[in-house]
């Protein structure tokens, strides 16, 4: 049998430490390893601080301070992954002095540096969708969609066949007329039978229209259908009739329609803003509005908090001029407002159609 020679036998763990970099470097990629943490953190991000603009712009408004929007147009993942590995010897012979020598090293660096474009949300377009109210069509699919109508119609409309529902003006509180409250929660409850319904129809001149109806006797229990009666007593509609066109006006609609007073975006955030908990000092130097929360007899169902110190359990926090405003995380019925306005933000924003600002922020 040959000898092996000693050189050889102090050179093969380092050819073997070479050949397993070259393999670990060379042959998998980490782009489709980031792909699983990247896509769920970056959606968690961008929603969590989707829901805290939201909240901020609606304190705002009781600063009377302007919303201001920025919309995270793109994110743009960006790895380097480098490797380097440095071998360097010397063989001597047999009688040679210095003996044999070898010196192996390896580097390598990783990199992750994203680069986020966001774009404010401004110019014509922007301002008429956040100021223009909700098409009734709008409004009425969500209640088709599963939507509790007691809560999409108290958030969204203004009024109902002329009957006015809890809203601010001028900076002074309207509250609701006590006949749409009472309206809203008979449809609530109707709802629940599946007895009234919305479609679409055409006409001969070829212009749809949306119809709101309510079941015919015989298809609905009778206890339902004196609840349909009462709804139309309260509104103010015809006795006998269960077919209603949905037209966008804040007074009574003629025979045969039903007029929708929708709010827009803009208003929607004011009516929320109306269940801010404004610090005392701030309204003391009236820097805030008015408190326009209800009575103690009539609490509000959505409550937007305020305090000095952070809170340990939360839906979304904002700071603002000195103070923490905040839902609560337990507090499902402002949770869900909060995330309709959002919906319904989503639905007016026209999309970025104009030459636009963009910030690039490169983060490293």
């Amino acid at each position: 049998m040959r000898p092996v020679h000693p050189t050889m036998t102090r050179l093969r763990p380092t050819r073997l430490l070479l050949g397993a970099l070259l393999i670990a470097t060379g042959c998998h990629s980490i782009g489709p390893q980031t792909i699983n943490h990247d896509r769920i953190d970056y959606s968690d991000a961008v929603g969590d601080s989707w829901k805290a603009q939201t909240l901020l712009n609606v304190v705002k408004l009781r600063y009377m301070d302007l919303p201001i929007f920025v919309d995270v147009a793109q994110i743009v993942g960006g790895y380097t992954l480098q490797t380097q590995v440095n071998i360097a010897g010397t063989a001597s012979s047999e009688r040679a002095v210095q003996g044999n020598f070898l010196n192996a090293g390896g580097a390598a660096q990783y990199t992750d540096r994203p680069t986020i474009t966001y774009t404010p949300l401004t110019g014509d377009r922007f301002l008429r969708a956040l100021m223009t109210p909700i098409p009734p069509k709008a409004v009425f699919s969500m209640l088709q969609s599963g939507y509790a109508a007691d809560f999409v119609l108290g958030m969204t409309l203004d009024s109902l066949n002329g009957i006015n529902n809890r809203s601010v003006v001028a900076g002074e509180l309207r509250e609701a007329d006590p006949r749409f409250a009472q309206a809203l929660k008979l449809m609530r409850e109707i709802q629940t039978s599946g007895a009234f319904g919305t479609r679409v129809e055409t006409t001969p001149d070829k212009q749809e229209n949306v119809v709101f109806f309510f079941r015919g006797e015989g298809e609905i229990p009778p206890e339902i259908d004196t609840k349909t009666a009462k709804v139309r007593e309260l509104l103010q509609l015809e006795a006998n009739d269960r077919r209603y066109t949905l037209v966008p006006s804040p007074a009574r609609g003629k025979k045969g329609d039903l007029a929708v007073g929708t709010r827009s975006i803009l208003q929607i955030m004011l009516a929320l803003a109306s269940y801010v908990d404004i610090p005392r000092e701030h309204l003391q130097d009236q820097s805030a509005l008015p408190s326009l929360e209800p009575d103690a007899k009539n609490p509000a169902a959505i409550h937007i908090y305020s305090g000095t110190k952070k809170p340990s359990r939360s839906f979304t926090t904002v700071y603002y001029q000195g103070r923490w405003f905040w839902i609560d995380e337990r507090d499902w019925k402002t949770k869900r407002a909060i995330s309709v306005v959002m919906l319904f933000f989503t639905l007016a924003n026209p999309g970025n159609q104009e030459s636009l600002p963009v910030i690039t922020i490169p983060a490293s």
